[in-house]
């Protein structure tokens, strides 16, 4: 039983640093020249006046849609994780995780929402100003943040505690 502990718990650390770190570093979209776009910021270097020019994304709701949204599901994952250590602890025996997992479940589609937002709408953030570039790994993390986070849910739902 204790080794399901640590792997469920494993789990879902796993799942809050993919989130942090898809939602806080800078590879959204990768750039033909290498350079590296966020949801925060748009900074390019400017090989003219070398030096880096930095646009706010203000001006797309959509991408205000993605950052919410993957804020949203820091917030559930991490609250998740802390309802589950205090159920472990306080929960009487039999006790089944439901808030826990309801509450990881909601950061799977949050997380959902915000990747295919991006996916979608990526023209709209990013090929206006610089045509070409790529999906960067951030990304990919958000997206395989989103399976992990719904198979990390249903364990929940489904865990029993035992002595």
């Amino acid at each position: 039983m204790s080794f399901l502990l640590f792997a469920i718990s494993a789990l879902h650390v796993l799942i809050l640093v993919l989130l942090f770190v898809a939602t806080l570093d800078k590879s959204w979209w990768v750039l033909p020249d290498d350079e590296t776009v966020n949801l925060w910021y748009d900074c390019l270097y400017d090989n003219n006046t070398q030096s880096w020019v930095c646009a706010s994304v203000a001006d797309s709701q959509w991408l205000h849609a993605v950052q919410a949204l993957m804020v949203l599901a820091m917030l559930f994952s991490s609250f998740a994780f802390v309802l589950f250590m205090y159920q472990l602890y306080t929960m009487e025996r039999g006790g089944l995780f439901y808030a826990t997992g309801v509450c990881q479940l909601l950061a799977c589609i949050s997380v959902f929402t915000a990747a295919l937002i991006y996916t979608i709408h990526v023209g709209k953030f990013h090929l206006d100003r610089q045509p070409g570039g790529s999906f960067g790994y951030c990304f990919v993390l958000a997206w395989l943040a989103f399976p992990l986070a719904l198979l990390s849910g249903v364990m929940y739902i489904h865990l029993r505690k035992r002595e």
